[in-house]
């Protein structure tokens, strides 16, 4: 089942950077780098940018689509053109052991991470270690909704995908009206879908398709013999090319459309989506700088860079197809590590046997 975010979050405090605040580093034969001294305290947010301009700096960690994450680049440093923002862009199966690894190292690179993976997200929010609480002025926005956007003060909601029918306009020129369109015998072999291995969000993809579509969904999927993929990026490339001519997992195909691909997209009722949650790392080598694009990332500039394609977290963004507060949540609970080898393991079963 699927659950709304909790009405009540605690309020944030206002704890702003130092700008000349800098943790040693300890090392020891036995630890390898202790993690640096907690950054102190400002309430000034004009002495938090200041000092966010003398890093000169900052890195973002996302799974976000990159030509977004390109419009971001060049709407913060517009903004704030003393600091450069650099971003890599990976999988979650990718960032998040990096962002552990860096926060248990006390060896920081990234500063900002932008995640997709909602089980993940809530441990790292339930531990309270990988974080630290945003200060920026814009999170209090009545916009932004701050009540349904945040999460135990630090994770904050910027995006969410939400996932629709797509197709190849050449072989399907009539589309695609209902997810049953794509049980037909006539796509076999010609349909796309993601594999989950090690994905948490696409695990509870397939099992909405059950739940919300036909309680068979999968299974008569499967029998179609789709061909797999490990990405919703790569299922969109291969509906450009016509190597597949239809997928129930895709995001809406509005870049593509632009640029004159023959393709076609639909969200249902009800879809799929999963929100993007960030928050700024307890391990940020530039804390001010990470707190200034934190607060960036909500503010109506940073949403119009992001949303393209996307849910968005602020109201009449344009380029947005839905808004992510109204993205409902996955249970948790039924996405423990061992839950979703045993599905792997099923769905493996089903469309690769």
């Amino acid at each position: 089942m699927r659950s709304r975010l909790p009405g009540a979050v605690g309020r944030l405090r206002r704890l702003s950077l130092v700008a000349a605040a800098t943790a040693a580093l300890t090392i020891t034969a036995a630890c390898g780098a202790e993690r640096p001294s907690p950054v102190t305290v400002s309430d000034d947010w004009d002495e938090v940018v200041a000092a966010a301009e003398r890093e000169g700096s900052v890195h973002l960690y996302s799974t976000q689509h990159p030509d977004n994450l390109q419009k971001l680049k060049a709407a913060f440093e517009s903004a704030y053109p003393g600091i450069t923002l650099e971003f890599t862009r990976g999988t979650d199966v990718e960032i998040n052991p990096r962002v552990e690894a860096e926060n248990r190292t006390g060896r920081g690179i990234a500063d900002v991470h932008m995640s997709s993976d909602f089980a993940w997200i809530t441990r790292a929010a339930d531990s309270g270690e990988y974080s630290v609480e945003p200060v920026g002025p814009d999170f209090d926005a009545p916009a932004y909704e701050r009540a349904r956007s945040v999460i135990d003060d630090r994770f904050f909601l910027v995006s969410g995908a939400a996932f629709a029918l797509g197709w190849n306009t050449h072989a399907l020129p009539d589309g695609l009206d209902r997810p049953g369109d794509l049980l037909d015998e006539s796509l076999r072999g010609r349909i796309g879908v993601v594999n989950p291995q090690g994905f948490a969000p696409v695990v509870d993809e397939y099992r909405f398709f059950d739940e919300n579509w036909a309680h068979d969904f999968t299974e008569r999927l499967a029998a179609l013999r789709p061909r797999i993929y490990p990405g919703a990026l790569a299922v969109a490339q291969a509906l450009n090319s016509g190597e597949i001519v239809a997928t129930p997992m895709v995001p809406p195909l509005v870049r593509e459309q632009e640029s004159g691909a023959p393709v076609g997209w639909k969200l249902p009722q009800p879809y799929w989506g999963t929100p993007w949650y960030s928050h700024v790392l307890a391990s940020a080598p530039h804390p001010n700088a990470a707190q200034v694009l934190a607060d960036f990332l909500v503010t109506r500039d940073g949403q119009i860079a992001l949303s393209k394609g996307y849910a968005s977290a602020l109201p009449d963004i344009p380029g947005a197809v839905a808004r992510a507060q109204d993205i409902p949540l996955p249970d948790v609970d039924t996405l423990t590590s061992e839950s979703i080898d045993r599905y792997q393991q099923e769905w493996h079963q089903k469309f690769v046997s």
